[in-house]
């Protein structure tokens, strides 16, 4: 214990040239108080109205494009404010007491996600988390990643980086031909018959912010694992997962979904703190990563100054180091509470509900061609469309000027964009469906 605390009050030194101080110290310079963290209030689940108020968005609004970055529910807003504060009255001492300690962050979202805190990296976004997964896999030579032609830039890009680095190749399959007809047996068996010999990775994202389908996680994890009983440990695959936006929404834990790896910001259907997300993998998979940029934790840095080779890669070790915007990453484990309170269940069934109606209500309309599945089996909270007669664009900018918040997907082929969420109510959406029908007269 006294080598820890050592090698912490070392690190602190190196860093800022200040005289390291105890924990301890916290109470006599007034920070007590600030430092505790109380329960979030939650409002009773089946008053949506009720957690529509614990957040401070536009009331005069419709919000569907929220999942592009979150607005911060009141118990969000105040741990912030919370540690703010506190840095703000003292930093170098709030820093200390709490800059090794991710426990009340790793606590709750380990809950929410069914997995055990130590399996679990903090980042700041989706990028971050891909770009340090794709840039730590031990690829090689001959080695090919296999994903698809639906996923997003970054996902693209960090692959491509990390075979260009590592000389292995890229390859991309379609899922489906129409978002709108996407099923799940013809997403999973598109992935069988493409994993080859040099398969290494499979590189896929749970739900597709280009068309909204959402893709049969599990099912193709059970596909990767009959294709890796039959080859040797060094030949097997990883499938890995940006899971941005199935996080905050479905119902489901990471061990239920099956990947090795999973990447996620925090910051937008689960509510979190702007500037956050989490990297998760099997515990056993994490040796076989290497960090790409160094980390700040006990078990790196003590090494450092012991003048030793760092041990195995952990999860721990694959959160990247240096200052960040701590006031944001320590508030959110409060996100993972506020969802755990109002239920996971409760928040998969009111977002699903309120998207089939969205859903049902476009499909009638003759001048808008729908490119999302319309059964839950194949979609989740994005819902993306065509009018006809306008570009994306347009149909963004008329229905902004009817205080509906829309969006265009930022890909080759763009289609206008709905995304019911949490924070809307049926009301609320037969307004946008009015405002969509009233472009057939544009």
């Amino acid at each position: 214990m006294a080598d820890t605390q050592l090698e912490r009050r070392q690190f602190f030194g190196l860093l800022a040239s200040t005289a390291a101080l105890s924990t301890a110290a916290l109470g006599s310079m007034g920070c007590q108080a600030v430092s505790a963290q109380p329960p979030a209030a939650v409002p009773p689940a089946d008053e949506w109205d009720r957690v529509r108020a614990e957040f401070s968005l536009a009331p005069d609004y419709v919000h569907l494009a929220g999942f592009l970055l979150a607005s911060h529910p009141r118990p969000v807003r105040e741990a912030i404010e919370r540690h703010r504060r506190a840095l703000d009255n003292n930093p170098a001492l709030y820093v200390e007491a709490r800059f090794m300690d991710s426990r009340p962050v790793l606590e709750p979202a380990a809950e929410y996600f069914g997995v055990k805190a130590e399996e679990l990296a903090l980042t700041d976004s989706t990028t971050m988390g891909l770009a340090i997964l794709y840039s730590g896999l031990p690829l090689a030579p001959g080695d090919e990643v296999l994903t698809t032609t639906h996923d997003h830039y970054v996902t693209h890009e960090s692959l491509r980086l990390a075979t260009l680095r590592a000389g292995a190749s890229l390859r991309k399959v379609a899922l489906y031909e129409r978002g709108a007809e996407a099923t799940p047996t013809g997403m999973t068996a598109a992935i069988e018959q493409a994993i080859a010999p040099q398969t290494r990775v499979v590189a896929i994202t749970w739900v597709h912010s280009g068309t909204g389908v959402r893709t049969p996680v599990r099912a193709i994890a059970d596909v990767v694992a009959s294709a890796n009983a039959r080859r040797a440990p060094e030949q097997r695959i990883l499938l890995c997962v940006d899971g941005v936006h199935g996080l905050g929404i479905e119902d489901v834990t990471l061990p239920e979904l099956g990947c090795d790896f999973f990447a996620a910001g925090t910051h937008k259907w689960l509510f979190g703190p702007r500037g956050t997300g989490i990297l998760w993998g099997k515990a056993e998979h994490w040796p076989r990563l290497r960090p790409i940029i160094p980390h700040f934790g006990e078990a790196a840095f003590g090494a450092w100054m012991k003048g030793q080779p760092p041990p195995p890669t952990t999860a721990d070790m694959m959160t990247p180091g240096g200052f960040h915007s701590f006031e944001h990453r320590w508030a959110l484990g409060e996100a993972f509470r506020f969802h755990l309170a109002i239920g996971k269940r409760k928040v998969q069934e009111r977002i699903h509900e309120l998207n089939r109606q969205c859903k049902e209500g476009l499909a009638r309309m003759k001048h808008v061609q729908l490119h999302t599945p319309r059964g839950d089996e194949a979609s989740s909270g994005i819902i993306t469309f065509e009018v006809a007669g306008l570009k994306p664009e347009q149909i963004v900018h008329r229905l902004v000027e009817k205080k509906i918040v829309a969006s265009s997907t930022p890909y080759a082929t763009s289609y206008g964009r709905l995304a019911p969420g949490l924070l809307n109510n049926p009301a609320e959406i037969e307004r946008a469906l009015a405002e969509v029908q009233a472009l057939a007269k544009s």
